[in-house]
């Protein structure tokens, strides 16, 4: 579960990286057949590039909200729970070899 849960975040990152390209390009065609001045096209850059981090973060939430969502309907300890379970363990087990140390 948590695999795929990192592999759509991953998923998400590429796409950006990609996108970082995909855009560049695309505002080099668009700055050449519309003969855009260098700061239009630095504007227009900026502003897709935003546009596409704000994709990418909504994604990611989404993912990591849909992930919370399926982990607690399945009643998934979280990592606290788990590092508190794991001491209590440690303590009873501790607590047992004393008691068979008392005893022998």
């Amino acid at each position: 579960m948590l695999d795929l849960a990192k592999k759509a975040i991953l998923t998400g990152v590429g796409l950006g990286l990609v996108a970082k390209d995909k855009i560049d390009e695309t505002v080099q065609r668009i700055r050449e057949e519309n003969k855009l001045t260098e700061e239009e096209s630095r504007k227009l850059a900026k502003e897709l590039l935003n546009q596409s981090e704000e994709a990418r973060q909504k994604l990611t939430d989404l993912v990591k909200n849909t992930t919370n969502d399926i982990c607690t309907s399945l009643d998934v300890p979280s990592r606290q729970e788990y590092t508190e379970l794991e001491k209590r363990i440690t303590r009873l087990e501790e607590a047992l070899k004393n008691s068979d140390n008392e005893t022998a």
